[in-house]
């Protein structure tokens, strides 16, 4: 795996652990930017990740049609998830091409949280490649700063 084919990003999250952890597994349909960051035919009205190793990440749309993503690889509550990532460069549900999304969670002190998130084997997108670390680079900018936003957001009210 090379370098040239991955897509690293770092945020800190004023959040706990514990709370961060929550935040991106249980409630992405709350902040996930579905409006923008949806594949099914129709638009999505909530995503979600199943809690364990071998459950679903999907989206769903208004009507209750589901829209596979991937699926759970690893689940180690707080501190980290990996999921396939089973979308094709066409931005189709295919389980035949899977790339991997790795995220980790690690406590910054009490009330923050340093959150690492890596996309790769994007050599799974063959002579795409390249151009889908493009649009991840710019994806995962957009999703991880609604994350950020709708945990702190969160966070502050409790």
């Amino acid at each position: 795996m090379t370098d040239e084919l991955l897509v690293r990003k770092t945020i800190t999250v004023k959040a706990s652990i514990a709370d961060a952890f929550a935040t991106f597994t249980e409630q992405i349909g709350r902040w996930w930017p579905l409006v923008t960051h949806h594949i099914g035919a129709a638009p999505a009205a909530t995503a979600a990740i199943e809690p364990h190793a071998g459950g679903r990440w999907f989206e769903r749309d208004a009507n209750g049609v589901e829209c596979n993503w991937g699926r759970v690889l690893v689940w180690e509550k707080p501190r980290r998830i990996v999921l396939a990532w089973e979308i094709n460069a066409d931005f189709q549900p295919d389980a035949t091409v899977q790339s991997e999304v790795e995220v980790l969670f690690t406590p910054q002190g009490p009330h923050s949280t340093r959150v690492d998130l890596e996309h790769r084997r994007l050599d799974a997108f063959g002579e795409r490649a390249a151009a889908m670390k493009g649009m991840f680079e710019n994806g995962w900018t957009v999703v991880l700063q609604q994350f950020t936003q709708f945990a702190e957001e969160t966070t502050q009210k409790e």
